[in-house]
């Protein structure tokens, strides 16, 4: 077989981390390279023509999934332009929906990566990045009269805590009494 053309190989990458974004917020870090590269429908062997080590992919994919989030809070407060209290309870409200936590892999890495982040060292790109996206969310949700960092904590908790319990009527209970704290005008 002949080498690929480096368009190719871009697309390749590109998949790649698509793929490792989505398994590593889905199962975690500890996906198997060889899992991973099934699931994005390439050989093993092509992994290492791509990536030094699994932690470099780990780093790239976790910058990766930010980046999405990042764009739904633009696009949020481009469909409410000029009302950005509008777009946080959308976005909310989203985030703490049935939706959500049944989509892990499309879902919020600050919840997804959280445990797998916090055993990386902290010299890590994948703990920079993390530790830098946290820090934004928390900024984009602060208000007036709310914490950014308190009604993050509040948001990621209760989506942990409806993951666990996703097959029992708590799960609902959770999601909705944290949308209805955190959507409340007073």
């Amino acid at each position: 077989m002949g080498r690929v053309s480096r368009e190719q190989a871009q697309e390749n990458r590109k998949r790649i981390v698509e793929t490792a974004s989505r398994l590593f917020r889905e199962q975690g870090t500890h996906v198997s390279v060889a899992d991973l590269m099934k699931a994005a429908g390439l050989t093993h062997g092509g992994f290492y023509k791509q990536f030094a080590s699994k932690e470099a992919l780990v780093d790239e994919a976790t910058a990766h999934a930010f980046g999405e989030f990042q764009e739904r809070h633009t696009a949020a407060l481009e469909q409410y332009a000029g009302r950005p209290e509008a777009a946080q309870r959308a976005f909310i409200e989203a985030y703490l929906s049935i939706e959500h936590r049944d989509d892990a892999g499309d879902g919020c890495p600050v919840a997804a990566l959280a445990t797998d982040i916090a055993r990386e060292p902290g010299d890590r790109e994948a703990h920079r990045v993390y530790a830098e996206g946290v820090t934004d969310f928390a900024a984009w949700l602060a208000t007036d009269d709310q914490d950014g960092i308190t009604r993050l904590c509040t948001m990621f908790g209760a989506l942990l805590l409806a993951r666990a319990t996703r097959d029992t009527p708590l799960s609902e209970e959770i999601l909705t009494a944290a949308r209805a704290v955190l959507t409340a005008t007073d």
